[in-house]
């Protein structure tokens, strides 16, 4: 396998710390992680992007991120859980993969404001009718 997500999913890659698994995902603790805790969902399966997820691996990864959420909350005591998935380019394993971080008040961890000013935010009702066409079409297929 020449993909490192599909070696870590399949427990193929040496030392993991894996925490969960069922017949669809492997979750790990990732080994750069933010805050103690920091644990990766990988599905089994190689997906590069939500898009391609069958309803089965979806629906199982969001069944493990709940069951991460539970346990990192009763060991670590966070303020909260970031849980997020970078795709595209900003997808460094190119494997899907998706963090679930303990999150702690002053921690650091920002949502940061768009470097370049967009004006985004003045065109929210045309914004909305362009993606509801596109999603009514895919409804009519």
């Amino acid at each position: 396998m020449d993909c490192l997500g599909c070696r870590i999913a399949n427990g193929i890659e040496p030392d993991l710390n894996l925490i969960y698994e069922n017949e669809f995902v492997t979750c790990v603790l990732d080994i750069a992680p933010f805050n103690e805790g920091h644990a990766l969902i990988l599905p089994k399966q190689h997906y590069l992007d939500i898009e391609e997820l069958d309803s089965s691996t979806a629906y199982a990864i969001m069944d493990a991120s709940k069951k991460v959420s539970v346990a990192l909350k009763e060991v670590f005591n966070p303020d909260g859980i970031t849980i997020c998935q970078n795709g595209g380019i900003f997808n460094d394993l190119t494997h899907y993969h998706m963090h679930l971080i303990p999150r702690y008040k002053g921690d650091g961890f920002s949502w940061s404001e768009p470097l370049q000013p967009h004006g985004a935010e003045k065109h929210l009702q045309e914004t909305r009718d362009r993606i509801l066409q596109v999603l009514s079409k895919e409804t009519r297929v």
